[in-house]
């Protein structure tokens, strides 16, 4: 069902009245169709990137895959340089980053707009709608009943913000804490990945990290700020990436926090004290303490490599997760091989039996190799019991099929449905009957046709 919701998603469209204004190309891309919800106001500024920016779903013209496309609208380029840093970002290629494929300016939306191509995911969420949908995780202040209009002291308000978030943890259940290593061990491996090729995330938020199925992390939106930042006046644009790297180990800290609390309240300046005390009584000492290095106020440079001692053998258990659904995945696959395979059967089969004419001779599937094909069919699908009864058995079809497709050696006996003749043939000899047919079949088809024989069709 899965599979299946992620092929209806790929082939929505866009509803023309809601918007009408959605161009019916841009660059290389058709079929465009939006993936978020409009804002509210053709105004409202993305709060990571302070741009207004649209996500889309579009079909590549040349290959025909389904990308995601993120418009930076009312963005003009001044200096190509940055371009630079775009061709390493489309060089990476993680299980756990949305890889960039193309970044392009375009008219096509009657204004300059910036346009970043990724691969598209159907059927994910992000991170922040899978934990943090509920508007009181977020941060947002509950009425105050005790004193509406005014203002409450700083220690009454502390107090409230801490009951509010020990309710939130109460009503919604903290979450297991093998699942928060599971996202821990993913987005780490993320990040010591671009880290390691001299770049950095700087989009490591819950809004731009990508949940597919039960717990795949994808880290989205990579290379935007570098060519949203990027300064043309600076002799090395690389250099300020071992900043922007220490920023992301701090929002890893942070995302952590969230999801041990289960709380965006939790990451409050006000609040991280108490905060740790619940992550302390509830977690182990080395998620609170990968938590407290990640947030604690640096005495030298920190680097992704110095958590896998917190992880510990954690990673071992994810490892063995994933090699458990790879097998999986094979042993699905093997089935949909099966399938494929006997489908192919049948149609070398369908193709030839009760086939008219051939070569201009009327009894060509009456007669010789045909004649027992289509017995052989009559064997498998229309057979009848002694009163009258259709046989039905799926598992007399498909021994029926694997032994026509290995041509083994065992003798079948075919009867005519007038029981006038009866042969006895084996299934090498009726495979070979099969790809001669459907062989000369093939060569009619590629043959090239007489002028009469055209007349004819065109008549």
């Amino acid at each position: 069902m899965e599979m299946l919701t992620r092929q209806m998603i790929c082939h929505t469209a866009a509803d023309p009245e809601a918007y009408p204004e959605l161009p019916s190309e841009v660059d290389n891309f058709m079929g465009l169709c939006p993936l978020e919800p409009p804002a509210s106001s053709p105004l409202h500024k993305s709060s990571t990137f302070s741009y207004v920016t649209t996500v889309y779903k579009g079909v590549n013209i040349k290959t025909g895959q389904h990308m995601c496309l993120r418009r930076i609208h009312g963005y003009r380029l001044v200096n190509t340089k940055c371009m630079g840093l775009v061709d390493q970002w489309k060089k990476m290629s993680h299980s756990n980053l949305v890889t960039l494929r193309q970044v392009f300016t375009s008219k096509s939306f009657g204004d300059h707009s910036m346009v970043f191509v990724y691969d598209f995911f159907p059927g994910s969420e992000t991170l922040m709608s899978r934990h943090f949908s509920h508007p009181n995780q977020l941060g947002v202040s509950l009425l105050d009943p005790f004193n509406g209009d005014g203002s409450r002291p700083y220690s009454q308000t502390k107090n409230s913000l801490l009951r509010q978030q020990a309710a939130i943890a109460n009503s919604q259940g903290l979450l297991p804490e093998s699942l928060i290593w599971n996202y821990v061990i993913q987005l780490t491996s993320a990040l010591r990945y671009v880290h390691g090729a001299g770049l950095a995330c700087r989009t490591l938020d819950p809004s731009k990290i990508l949940v597919l199925g039960k717990n795949r992390l994808l880290v989205n939106c990579g290379g935007i700020f570098d060519v949203l930042t990027y300064d043309p006046n600076s002799s090395n644009p690389l250099a300020a990436m071992a900043v922007y790297q220490q920023e992301d180990l701090v929002s890893l800290g942070r995302i952590v926090l969230a999801l041990s609390c289960n709380s965006f309240i939790a990451i409050q300046r006000e609040n991280l004290a108490q905060s740790m005390e619940l992550v302390t009584g509830n977690y182990s000492s080395d998620l609170r303490n990968l938590i407290m290095y990640l947030l604690t106020a640096p005495q030298r440079v920190k680097s992704v490599n110095d958590l896998m001692p917190m992880i510990g053998a954690r990673f071992y258990t994810a490892l063995d997760t994933c090699l458990q659904k790879t097998d999986q995945l094979e042993v699905e696959l093997a089935k949909d091989l099966e399938s494929a395979r006997l489908f192919r059967l049948l149609t070398k089969l369908g193709t030839v039996v009760d086939r008219t004419e051939l070569n201009m001779d009327q009894a060509w599937a009456e007669t010789g190799d045909r004649y027992m094909l289509k017995l052989f069919r009559d064997y498998i699908f229309h057979q009848v019991m002694e009163d009258g009864r259709p046989f039905l058995d799926m598992a007399h079809v498909m021994t029926s099929l694997n032994r026509l497709d290995a041509g083994i050696p065992d003798k079948v006996c075919l009867m005519s449905r007038d029981e006038l003749n009866v042969l006895v043939v084996s299934y090498a000899e009726l495979k070979n009957c099969l790809e001669q047919s459907y062989g000369e079949v093939l060569a009619a088809a590629s043959a090239k046709p007489k002028h009469a024989n055209m007349h004819q069709v065109q008549e």
